[in-house]
């Protein structure tokens, strides 16, 4: 019998799930301050086979939380991709090895490194061992229909049931929460619990994967490696150490798949008949494992997407809940971290919107896409006798156009109420609803190097860049003055929206088109430096090595500069010309609530 609550049992955000999103999310929501308990009806954490390949886009959103290190310690880097297609006695031949890897969009993490996402997020976690719970489980899930209730941001609309499964009778408990994210696997409870359907379809593609250590002649097993052969398709991936991963593609015939359900029969699978489907993919070359497997599967590819991400903007659902792709391209780890979809940077709770519209349409771009992907890695080969075939030159301009989507470093969010491109004139080469683009700059105070995205922590805030041009030119600096009045006001946006300390709200940094040996950072007017690491300078290090050229880059004028404004995502959200801080104003003002009156 569901028991009522106590005081207690009262949190700010309730997550359904501990996988690789629930993880996310909770990792953004403790760094913002956010109380959170996280529910999983597992006993141990999942350690191998999720959210695994992880792409430039994710490092670095991880990197913002200062989880990026350990994974790019320990997992491997690849900068090169090799193709292979039949060749004229029967077995493989390689096609095309390119001397990088394809480029995509600038990132201040160049790389893509296959290791699991989880393990970090649970590290900083374990000083808060309060927040996770296993195995508990939620009975029933309840959502007030007062519309008072679902406005007040200090009310706790969400009424949870758990019940323990060690508990030897059961013992059941209400939680009543702010908000609750589901992010409880492809067959959520919660989506179910909330009534909320799917689109799409399950393919009658079936894959298998092992990560293995291979005993090989192959020449790229340490490449990203694409094989398309008359016995099927195989793309390799390095992992840590010595691992590989092998997706192969297995005989629509298999008896791996029971015919009467449609469902994958595990009971019939084995990592060995996976392998040998590997070993007649890859001739003429020799394959086989070196000890245990580390970790397998077999899948059937499914690509739907939910009706809905959220309900009454108070309850939300995440990762593999939303979604279900083929994981061949490593997106998985990239939508669960990114913003996007796993409440990042908690903007689903600053304005609820954001969540739906820009995240469902990411959602429906990353099926449209696997479509597309999973049908040209799946097809045959094209060859005299398949004309109508998948040919390399189509596999690699389908890598080479999709190459901003796959790193997850070419999302673009449409115009709305917080993108706003009315003056991306002064920015022209800083996409507003992009993510901002790193650069490498000095600070002013000491000339050593930093990248952008390190002085753009995920905390919360708001990121305010005033790009101020040469200060040593008089017009630049009587500019910048000028808008450290107007920002100053009390009707700037900075005291209108920042809760009567702005600097809780709001991050300030300056960046001047100004030479090293031309200023001090103390040169910049005292608005625009509450510390000494907010002044940046575009320019080159002391030994030249890297620095200058951003505002050529941007596409932002070194006499007039412009104001960026970078949301707690990473994303650009608006940019202004100096005399416009009132259409900033007005950007705020469509989405924020303003600080009470003293």
């Amino acid at each position: 019998m569901p028991l009522s609550p106590t005081p207690g049992n009262k949190v700010d955000v309730l997550i359904i799930g501990a996988g690789p999103a629930g993880l996310m999310a909770a990792n953004a929501l403790v760094h913002a301050g956010v109380t959170v308990r996280i529910v999983d009806k597992k006993t141990v954490p999942v350690t191998v086979g999720h959210a695994d390949g992880i792409h430039p886009r994710t490092i670095e959103i991880l990197q913002s939380y200062g989880l990026g290190e350990r994974l790019q310690r320990e997992g491997t880097r690849f900068d090169r991709a090799a193709f292979y297609n039949p060749g004229p006695n029967g077995g493989i031949k390689v096609i095309f090895v390119p001397s990088s890897s394809h480029k995509t969009n600038p990132s201040s993490r160049e790389h893509s490194a296959p290791r699991q996402s989880s393990p970090p997020q649970r590290d900083t976690l374990s000083s808060s061992p309060d927040i996770k719970e296993r195995p508990v489980v939620p009975t029933s899930i309840e959502l007030s229909d007062s519309r008072s209730d679902l406005v007040n941001p200090d009310a706790y609309p969400v009424k949870v049931t758990l019940k323990n499964l060690d508990s030897e009778d059961g013992d059941e408990e209400v939680v009543q929460a702010k908000f609750a994210i589901g992010s409880d696997s492809a067959h959520s409870w919660t989506r179910k619990a909330l009534n909320i359907g799917v689109e799409g379809d399950q393919t009658t593609s079936i894959w298998g994967v092992v990560d293995i250590v291979p005993d090989t002649d192959f020449p790229d097993i340490r490449n990203w490696t694409f094989i398309h052969s008359n016995q099927g398709t195989l793309m390799n991936i390095p992992r840590e150490g010595d691992l590989i991963r092998f997706y192969i593609q297995l005989s629509s015939d298999t008896d791996f798949v029971n015919r009467e359900t449609g469902r994958v029969d595990l009971t019939k699978a084995s990592p060995d008949r996976i392998m040998e489907a590997a070993a007649k993919i890859m001739q003429p070359y020799r394959v086989v494992r070196v000890g245990d497997v580390e970790w397998w599967t077999v899948y059937i590819i499914g690509q739907r997407v939910a009706q809905t991400f959220s309900v009454k903007d108070r309850v939300f659902i995440a990762g593999d809940a939303c979604h279900t792709h083929s994981p061949k391209a490593g997106q998985d780890s990239t939508i669960r971290s990114h913003p996007g979809l796993t409440m990042h940077s908690l903007e689903a709770i600053i304005c609820p919107s954001w969540y739906e519209s820009e995240r469902l349409k990411y959602a429906q771009d990353l099926i449209d896409f696997d479509k597309k992907w999973s049908k040209m890695f799946s097809d045959k080969p094209q060859s005299e006798d398949n004309f109508e075939g998948v040919s390399h030159e189509e596999f690699l301009g389908m890598l080479a156009s999709q190459s901003g989507f796959l790193s997850g470093i070419g999302i673009r969010y449409e115009p709305s109420t917080v993108v706003n491109n009315k003056h991306q004139a002064c920015a022209s080469k800083l996409i507003v609803g992009e993510r901002v683009t790193p650069r490498d700059f000095v600070y002013a105070a000491n000339v050593n190097p930093v990248n952008l995205h390190d002085v753009l922590p995920s905390d919360m805030r708001v990121k305010i860049l005033v790009y101020a041009g040469d200060i040593k030119v008089e017009a630049s600096m009587k500019r910048l003055h000028a808008l450290g009045e107007n920002m100053g006001t009390s009707n700037s946006f900075l005291w209108r929206f920042g809760q009567g300390a702005y600097e809780k709200v709001f991050d300030m940094l300056c960046i001047c088109a100004t030479k090293k040996d031309d200023m001090d950072f103390t040169d910049v007017p005292k608005f625009f430096r509450s510390h000494w690491s907010k002044v940046l300078l575009d320019d080159t290090d002391m030994y030249g090595r890297s620095g200058g050229g951003a505002y050529e880059a941007y596409g932002i004028s070194r006499e007039e500069g412009a104001i960026v404004v970078v949301r707690p995502d990473g994303y650009v959200g608006v940019v202004a010309p100096f005399d416009h801080v009132d259409d900033i104003n007005q950007y705020f003002a469509s989405f924020m609530l303003e600080a009470p009156e003293a």
